[in-house]
């Protein structure tokens, strides 16, 4: 096991495309990582520099205590998972799980109980004669992970080694990968597109975006305090819902009110002091997740004391109901036409096209500035800022 460092590192190509810019990371010992982000933000060229399959254009990878940046792949103690497996076809599970130990000219005894000790562990022990072509997909990258973990290495890489399985088989291996972890607890850095993996695997998640870290923190770190609109927006299902308008001051409080006229009006809580005092009369955008609604003005959706009647309640006109068991996702229309998206309890009972007032969770409301990256000016991160960032 190892710390990784990666400091002011950068991938520009020819013609001057640059991949990733100024990404600075510390990962501790045992820590699990997940890069996290949209397709072309940069996270899989930044796991292939630490791996060593991309060349660096500028700053530095450590690993333990070496600078790694002209060490060859194969002597950087690193073990890397694909998404597309890469096993050989003409060999079997057990040739396919012993093959890097066997270059390294270890003992056979000693790649034999490697071998056997970790196809127990993943459940591959009656599968060991078999090729590939006689396993199934979730086989198949069980075996890509156990010649991974084989070897022992410093650091494991993965490269979103789930997105060839289907839904069922993609949650039961997540499930596999983090108690691999918990036992392991081998440095490991996961690359993948999905918001939801990234919640549920990463000890923290480095959101990214055009070649840059946005933000950098605990899945709940992220998800409650998201340092711009572009994370709030990633991170999440159904997405956040943002609500073009401006904040007004009134007295001691502060209101925001969007564009389109009596759509919504609320009444912002006081939060990391007076922040909003010198916005008033400036555009922003009010952010709210589809759980912080609710048709009740019960419990934490109801209005603090001293709150003007309706100035958390939202009017609005269902227009699509999809159901997920206890609870439905509801997409309804603002008075202006816009669309927002609320999750409620579906024992409600919900038609299409229906008249309902949502009240929105004041405790969970976020204000940013205008565009895709807009900072969060009700709840920032509570992460410093990144060189990267």
């Amino acid at each position: 096991m190892a710390r990784v460092e990666l400091s002011d590192v950068r991938k520009v190509y020819e013609g001057g495309v640059v991949a990733v810019e100024r990404f600075s990371l510390d990962i501790a010992d045992g820590e699990f990582i997940v890069l996290v982000g949209p397709s072309g933000c940069g996270k899989s060229t930044t796991l292939r520099m630490v791996a060593g399959l991309e060349s660096i254009s500028g700053g530095t990878v450590t690993i333990g205590d070496r600078v790694v940046n002209d060490v060859h792949p194969k002597d950087r103690d690193i073990a890397m998972v694909f998404q597309n497996y890469a096993l050989y076809p003409h060999m079997s599970v057990r040739r396919n799980m012993a093959f890097g130990l066997m270059l390294r000219k270890m003992p056979r005894d000693e790649i034999a109980r490697r071998v056997d000790q970790v196809a127990e562990m993943l459940g591959l022990s009656a599968l060991l004669d078999r090729k590939p072509k006689a396993l199934s997909g979730g086989q198949r990258q069980r075996v890509a992970l156990g010649r991974a973990i084989v070897r022992e290495p410093e650091v494991f890489l993965f490269d979103e080694p789930l997105s060839n399985l289907d839904a069922k088989l993609r949650v039961g291996t997540r499930t596999e990968l983090k108690s691999l972890h918990n036992r392991l607890r081998t440095t490991t850095i996961y690359v993948t597109h999905d918001q939801e993996e990234a919640m549920t695997l990463g000890d923290r998640i480095v959101v990214m975006s055009e070649g840059r870290v946005q933000q950098v923190d605990t899945p709940l770190g992220i998800f409650n305090r998201p340092s711009n609109r572009f994370v709030a927006s990633f991170l999440g299902s159904p997405p956040m819902n943002f609500v073009d308008g401006s904040v007004e001051k009134d007295g001691e409080a502060m209101w925001f009110r969007s564009r389109e006229p009596d759509a919504l009006r609320v009444r912002l809580p006081g939060v990391d002091g007076q922040v909003l005092d010198s916005r008033s009369g400036e555009h922003v955008v009010l952010g709210f997740r589809p759980a912080a609604l609710s048709e009740r003005a019960e419990g934490k959706f109801a209005l603090p004391a001293g709150f003007e009647a309706g100035s958390g309640s939202i009017a609005v006109r269902t227009r699509v109901i999809e159901p997920l068991g206890e609870q439905v996702d509801v997409s309804c229309a603002l008075p202006g036409g816009q669309e927002i998206m609320a999750r409620l309890d579906a024992r409600e009972g919900f038609g299409v096209d229906q008249q309902i007032d949502l009240h929105v969770d004041l405790d969970h409301v976020h204000v940013f500035e205008p565009g895709e990256f807009g900072a969060n000016l009700l709840r920032p991160s509570r992460t410093p800022a990144l060189a990267g960032a």
